[in-house]
This record gives structure tokens, sequence and C-alpha cells, in this order.
């Protein structure tokens, strides 16, 4: 019997505490590049989501849903490229640094401080993309793609409410940490790769809304002209996403540290220690079992 290919759910919720302290004991110009690059690599998964759903508009006229479902099935690389290159994306860090901060492993200003600068960071990378790689590269600038571009802000930050737009943050972030959990869990890179794509792929199918994927759609769509101002990008959709994508992390993050780390207090990784021995006990088991 081969040793289990994936970590319990205690040993995935001391990985990710783990990760945490390791991103806030890096430095802030390493953080902020890393950010800056997580930004890049998911603009790219967007580009080839619009590439895809803009140059149907043929098939989006007769059957909107499987342009949702193409569309949403190419998105994840981005999100594949940033994990296993490990690069910072802020909707991973709204999970894992309110867990470590409750278990007692980080101070609560760490927060602020990998939020601000992962955030600013992402933000960065997806405008150098929108701009550079996608409107002066000319690669969307022309129709049907700019057509395409200028109504998918309509649609993703005019005519929703703010609350609609909120709640749409929730479910986004809900999913994309149910992957980042999935993929810390996994062993192997195709593993990995498996277990990011599908919330991934749901999440952008359904329409919900990633602060930081907007960060590269919807600055394009100003870029090319839309009816949306800055502001109103600000106000309504940037606040609105960014709030819902907190609430959205904490779904994930305050139930594994109910559910598999004790009580809220520092030092209680008894539990997770616990696994850990029996995990190793089990590979022991095995190894004996072939070595007899």
């Amino acid at each position: 019997m081969d040793a289990p290919s994936t970590l319990k759910p205690a040993e995935v919720a001391v990985v990710l505490i783990e990760q945490a302290v390791t991103k806030h004991n890096t430095r802030f110009d390493k953080t902020f590049f890393k950010a800056c690059l997580a930004g890049v690599m998911l603009s790219f998964g967007g580009l080839l989501d619009i590439i895809i759903s803009g140059g149907s508009p043929s098939l989006s006229d007769s059957n909107p849903g499987i342009v949702k479902i193409l569309g949403g099935f190419v998105f994840p690389v981005g999100l594949v490229m940033i994990v296993l290159q490990g690069f910072d994306l802020l909707t991973s860090n709204l999970m894992i640094f309110p867990m470590a901060v409750i278990k007692g492993r980080l101070p609560w200003w760490s927060i602020p401080v990998n939020w601000i600068i992962v955030t600013f960071g992402n933000l960065v990378g997806s405008l150098f993309f929108a701009a550079i790689l996608s409107k002066y590269s000319g690669l969307v600038v022309d129709a049907p793609y700019s057509t395409y571009i200028r109504s998918f802000a309509i649609t993703k930050a005019v005519t929703p409410g703010w609350y609609q737009i909120l709640i749409r943050g929730i479910g986004c972030n809900w999913l994309v940490c149910v992957a980042v959990w999935q993929a810390a869990g996994a062993k192997e890179t195709y593993s990995k790769i498996i277990a990011i794509w599908f919330p991934i792929w749901i999440f952008v199918a359904c329409g919900f809304d990633h602060v930081i994927a907007n960060m590269f759609s919807l600055p394009l769509s100003i870029m090319l002209h839309a009816d949306l101002t800055t502001a109103e990008y600000i106000r309504k959709s940037l606040i609105a996403s960014y709030i819902g994508n907190i609430i959205g992390a904490l779904f994930v993050g305050l139930p594994a540290v109910y559910f598999y780390l004790g009580d809220y207090n520092a030092g209680g990784l008894t539990n997770v220690e616990e696994a850990r021995i029996e995990r190793k006990n089990s590979e022991t088991s095995v190894e004996d079992k072939r070595d007899a």
C-alpha cells in the first residue's frame, strides 16, 4: 500500500500558517516584486479568457453559457503559474494571514502590512500587463475584442449594484481559497494543477468578482474608452470586491482553524502535531511492509 498522496486537513492548515510566517519574514521589496509578477501571471489567464470569450461573438449570441464555460476553463492557468512559482497573490493571503494571527504565529499588524504591499504589487503587475502586453501590443485593440472588453466593463462594474459585487466577491474568493487549500494539500505538480483548476473554472464561468483579476480587465476597458470612469471603478468595483474577497477568504480560513487547530490561542498546534505523527507512522508502516 502506497503512502497517501495528499496531506490531511490538519496538516494543510499548518502548512498554510507556515506559508504566512514565511511571507511575513520576507523582505518587503521581494514581497512587492513577487506580487507584481503574480499580477502579471493572473493577467495572462485573463487575456486568454478575453481571446476566447471576446473572439466568439456569434457563439456568445447563440449560446452564451458555452462561451462562459470555455473562457472559464482557460483562466486558471494564471493561478497555477502563481502557485507553482511561489508568487504573492492577495486573495490567498487574505486567508492565510488571519489564520496565522489567530494562532499567535504572527502579530496583528502583519495583516495590513502584507495586504497593502501585495495589493499595490498586484495592481502594478496588472496595470503593466493591461497597458503594455494587451493594449500597446495591439492584441485586443480591434473588434471583436475591444467591443467585448468595453461591454464586459458595463456588465461587471456598471450594471450590478454595489452589494451584488460584494456578494460576488465572497463567492469568488471562497472558491479561490478552496483551490489554494487543495493545492497545498497535494504533493505532485499535476495534482496541484488539477486541485487549482476546477474551483477557479467555477468562479470565472459563474461570473464572480476577483479583485485582482478585475485590476487587469477593468482598467483595460477604461484604456479602451469603455463607459466607466476610474473613480467609479474604485468606488463600486474595487472596494466592493475587495471586501467580498476578504469575507470569502475568512469563510475558508476561520473554519479551518476551528476544525483542525484547536482553541484560538498561541501554541495550540497539538492536533496538527498528532496528525504529523500519525502520518509518519503510516509511512513507516508502508516502508516496513515493502522491506518485508
